[in-house]
């Protein structure tokens, strides 16, 4: 495996997010985070074999990356695809429930880039599923992009919840159908971006998932951009993958 592979950048300034341990599912749901997870497909994911999708990110001047990732949710299967800053291919394929066994490039920044990547496809589930967070319906908001309104749905975890960086805070702009369609992302912890501000936007169907590919807005002041590519689903059985449209 190369040493450099593009995503050690992310190290300085991916948005935080808690690794997907187990939690206690004896804790309540969240009702609100419920609705807006069902709106994306929640009630179908069981039956997702495998997602591929890729992440693109840039803030000119800053940074500019692209990440390929198939993952497969019931066997933890997870396979990364990016450049190093030379330019070569590298290809990593790893188990995300067996990290102690992986190597550190693996552990310290594939891993943490597949987290990041991930909330930014799935985060409504996250919500939903993530039960150490605390969610709050605060009613409604101005939004922080443009003119209009929405339900401010906060979701925020706790300091001792471990993970990247705790403490994280997730604001989400809620429609009148349960889609999100803004969001801030304040960090718990000291490293920067302190403040993610994001439009939720190019809604597109994945199979029975609903997934937003098109996140416009500002990382501490500066431009940002985010967008999701190629994204595919193959439901269990099936040897077909459900293009995104």
């Amino acid at each position: 495996m190369t040493k450099s592979t593009g995503v050690s950048v992310i190290r300085l300034w991916v948005l935080a997010v808690l690794v997907l341990a187990a939690t206690s599912w004896a804790q309540t749901h969240s009702p609100v985070a419920e609705k807006i997870a069902k709106t994306y497909g929640v009630d179908s994911w069981g039956q997702v074999e495998a997602i591929r999708y890729t992440w693109n990110g840039e803030i000119p001047g800053v940074f500019k990356l692209t990440h390929t990732w198939e993952w497969e949710p019931q066997t933890g299967q997870v396979t990364f695809e990016s450049k190093d800053k030379s330019g070569k291919l590298v290809k990593v394929t790893y188990n995300s429930s067996q990290l102690s066994s992986q190597p550190d490039t693996v552990k310290n920044e594939i891993e943490p880039a597949f987290i990041n990547d991930q909330y930014w496809a799935i985060f409504p589930f996250h919500a939903y599923w993530d039960t150490s967070a605390t969610v709050t319906d605060q009613g409604m908001h101005k939004l922080p992009l443009g003119k209009g309104t929405a339900r401010l749905v906060s979701v925020k975890y706790p300091q001792e919840a471990g993970g990247f960086t705790p403490g994280d805070t997730w604001d989400l702009y809620v429609g009148k159908t349960n889609r999100v369609q803004q969001l801030v992302y304040h960090r718990g912890g000291p490293k920067k971006p302190s403040v993610v501000t994001t439009t939720w936007a190019g809604y597109k169907k994945a199979g029975p998932l609903l997934i937003s590919t098109e996140h416009r807005g500002t990382a501490d002041g500066k431009p940002l951009h985010i967008f999701l590519s190629d994204v595919a689903v193959k439901l269990t059985g099936s040897d077909t993958w459900m293009e995104a449209e």
